[in-house]
């Protein structure tokens, strides 16, 4: 190939793409800074991204800004748009795209160019966005006024300045406009009390007001009340049950070693276990209110607590572990305990005491007997014949 002919081929190709494709490569390049306390005081040419604890931007960026910080400051105009995670969030310059922040405190002085999302428990913003505004935290100020429609969700919401479009608003508690409002479009609210709406204030489209009290009334809450007793009964009937199969399914030689012995017992020997039961049942609190009364016996207190309260909740669990234990015996001639026993046994204790008058009293004593033939049993262990 001749040199003429290459040169042409070269121009060719050269009037073939569009000039900002030849332009791409020159994109100036984003900048990235993190530190504990960053204070970006050098101008972007193109996007920035900053972290840090404490973040203060005292230089215009040309492109997007990204910050994520604990307390995040924006004293220069940013020309893109701005993306900002932070526990406080303060605007203090224009921003020419789109607005996104997620704080506790939010707070933006400055216009927003386009849209703008914020979100925290607290949001004021006396800038005025040129789009649309959605906003969700406990107590919302919107003073500056929005070009576009306005969505705001919070307990309280204050509204001033001058609102091109729609402003709807979803209120916990109170809705105020201040004195000269403006709003071009309708005005939706939906809240327990009717909103604040000072005769200056004007509403070209109209006001639409939906009254929902977030507190229920008897009825309501006499509903919440038994579903909330069901739903704990419920629960701790499962809960019981389970532990109950685990203790079984774990321990399944003690377990059958307990039903053997109660197989082979006395009437005179169930009484003993009843009132041994009792005993440690009613003594066991009056001789640990009396080792808390000194110093020495604080420890051995705790410790007796402790070990108080675990025999409860297992004198519980195997209350119902002996009832399925002796059905298992006496109705299919099993001797083998297993986890299907224990659970079985455990569900038919919880809905003996779900009987009006007796169920209770006889469940509390089938535990004071499984606590008195438990320590039976410890003591054999301890101390054998």
């Amino acid at each position: 190939m001749t040199r003429a002919p290459l040169l042409s081929l070269v121009a060719l190709l050269a009037l073939a793409f569009p000039a900002d494709a030849w332009a791409a490569s020159a994109v100036p390049a984003a900048s990235f800074k993190a530190a504990q306390s960053l204070v970006a005081a050098s101008s972007s040419p193109g996007n920035a991204y900053a972290a840090g604890a404490t973040v203060v931007v005292t230089a215009p960026v040309a492109g997007d800004l990204s910050v994520l910080g604990g307390s995040v400051i924006t004293a220069a105009p940013v020309a893109g748009d701005s993306l900002i995670f932070a526990g406080s969030v303060r605007s203090r310059a224009a921003v020419g795209g789109d607005m996104r922040c997620i704080g506790g405190a939010v707070e933006i002085s400055k216009p927003v160019g386009g849209d703008l999302i914020a979100v925290g428990a607290s949001v004021h913003d006396s800038g005025r966005a040129g789009g649309s505004v959605f906003v969700v935290a406990r107590n919302v100020v919107l003073d500056g006024g929005a070009s576009g429609p306005v969505t705001v969700y919070g307990d309280t919401a204050s509204l001033a300045g001058d609102f091109a479009k729609d402003v709807t608003v979803v209120a916990g508690s109170r809705v105020t406009l201040a004195p000269g409002t403006v709003i071009r479009g309708k005005f939706s609210y939906e809240a327990p009390d009717i909103a604040t709406i000072p005769d200056s204030a004007k509403i070209a489209g109209g006001v639409a007001y939906t009254n929902a009290s977030y507190l229920p009334d008897i009825g309501t809450s006499r509903a919440l009340a038994f579903m909330s007793i069901g739903f704990f009964m419920v629960a701790r009937v499962i809960g019981a049950i389970i532990l109950a199969g685990l203790l079984a399914g774990l321990f399944p030689r003690f377990a059958e070693t307990l039903v053997a012995d109660l197989a082979g017992s006395r009437p005179r020997d169930l009484f003993l276990a009843v009132l041994l039961g009792f005993a440690i049942l009613v003594a066991t609190p009056f001789v640990i209110a009396l080792l808390l009364l000194t110093f020495v016996g604080i420890g051995l207190a705790f410790l007796l607590a402790v070990s108080y309260a675990l025999l409860a909740v297992l004198a519980v669990a195997y209350a119902g572990i002996l009832c399925g234990g002796m059905l298992a015996r006496k109705l299919l001639r099993r001797e083998r305990v297993s986890w299907q026993e224990g659970a079985a046994g455990m569900a038919a204790v919880a809905l003996a005491s779900l009987v009006p008058v007796v169920g209770f009293p006889a469940a509390v004593l089938a535990a004071i007997f499984s606590g008195g033939v438990l320590l039976r049993a410890f003591y054999r262990f301890a101390f054998p014949a």
